[in-house]
C-alpha cells in the first residue's frame, strides 16, 4: 500500500483530502513530523487560506519538503498547495513561495465574482501526463479560489480552465503534480485523478 504524508500546516481541508486518498487505496498520515515525511512514499500539500500565512506555517517544514522533492519523491499540491509551489504570490502583498516552479500567483480579474467557487471545466492540454489518464476533456471539477498562478514555463501546464481568463488548473513535471481545483470534492473525476497519482507512485 502507498503511504502518503499529508502536510499539516493548519490551513484547512486536511480531513477531506485524507478521506479522498483513502477511498482510492492509500494509507495516509496527517503530519508535521520530518521523519514521517522522509519515510513516506509521497507528499501531499492541500490547503485553503492566504498564501502568506501558509508560507509562515510551512517555514519549519520547507527544507525537508524541498529536499524530498529534489530527491524524486512524488508530490501533489492541491488548491493553496498548488499555488505555494510557485515563485511568489501577490495576495495581500508580495510573498515568496516554495519556488519549485517559476511563476507568480495573481488575482482573478475584477470582471468575475470571487472566489471562483463551484463546478467548472478543465481543458486538457497534455494527454500523455499520468495524472489525466482516463479523464475526459472538458470534465467538471470543483474550485474554490480567488488567485491563480501564471507559470513562466507553459510546458508544465497539463490543463486549463476558463473563468474571466484562461488559467492553469493542472500542472506537472516529472514526479511533481498539482491542481488548482479540489479533486477530493470533484466526484468520480477527482477520485480518478487521485487514483492516478497513487498509480504513478506504485510504478
Amino acid at each position: 500500500m502507498v503511504n502518503l504524508a499529508i502536510i499539516n500546516y493548519e490551513m484547512g481541508n486536511l480531513k477531506s483530502i485524507s478521506s479522498g486518498l483513502k477511498k482510492v487505496g492509500a494509507s495516509v498520515q496527517i503530519t508535521k513530523d520530518p521523519n514521517v515525511i522522509k519515510s513516506s512514499d509521497g507528499i501531499v500539500i492541500p490547503g485553503v487560506g492566504a498564501f502568506g500565512d501558509a508560507m509562515k506555517n510551512l517555514a519549519s517544514l520547507k527544507e525537508i519538503i524541498l529536499s524530498q522533492i529534489q530527491e524524486g519523491k512524488p508530490f501533489l499540491g492541491v488548491c493553496l498547495g498548488f499555488q505555494l509551489i510557485f515563485e511568489e504570490s501577490t495576495e495581500f502583498g508580495l510573498h515568496k513561495g516554495l519556488n519549485i516552479f517559476g511563476g507568480r500567483v495573481i488575482r482573478l480579474p475584477e470582471t468575475v465574482v470571487t472566489p471562483h467557487m463551484g463546478w467548472n471545466q478543465i481543458f486538457i492540454k497534455d494527454y500523455t501526463n499520468p495524472l489525466v489518464e482516463g479523464i475526459d476533456d472538458k470534465s467538471y471539477v470543483y474550485f474554490v479560489h480567488s488567485y491563480y498562478p501564471v507559470p513562466t514555463a507553459p510546458e508544465i501546464i497539463i490543463a486549463t480552465t476558463q473563468y474571466g481568463v484562461e488559467f492553469a488548473s493542472m500542472v506537472a513535471k516529472n514526479h511533481i503534480f498539482a491542481t488548482q481545483f479540489h479533486p477530493e470534492k470533484s466526484s468520480t473525476v477527482g477520485l480518478k485523478i487521485l487514483k492516478n497519482f497513487i498509480n504513478f507512485i506504485k510504478k
